[in-house]
């Protein structure tokens, strides 16, 4: 079994992550405040982007092929390699989403 090292970006935390388990299980484990809700890679609560290595995620329902490559849903990931990873960084998929729900909530005032 490998462990790699998992660094998140601007929080000076690192953590050692099992190829076998998933960032944000580890995340829990060591008391690191990782955002999440669902844990079924659904909701993209505990989504970041990611700076430098690579996950493997097959069960990250919540993104598209696209945005796999460049975000990790926590809950699903696990390490292929060390990690850089920026905590609280979502795709562009729900940013899009998110103006649309601002652009619906404006209309009805």
């Amino acid at each position: 079994m490998t462990d790699y090292t998992v660094e998140f970006v601007g929080t000076g935390e690192e953590i050692s992550v099992s190829e076998k388990e998933t960032i944000l299980s580890r995340c829990i484990e060591e008391g690191i405040a990782q955002e999440y809700s669902c844990r079924v890679g659904m909701c993209l609560a505990c989504s970041a982007e990611i700076v430098d290595g690579e996950v493997t995620q097959p069960a990250a329902r919540g993104l598209t092929e696209r945005e796999r490559e460049n975000f990790a849903l926590t809950c699903m990931a696990r390490p292929a390699s060390d990690l850089r990873l920026d905590r609280g960084k979502y795709p562009p998929s729900i940013e899009a989403d998110a103006a649309v729900g601002d652009d619906a909530a404006a209309a009805d005032d």
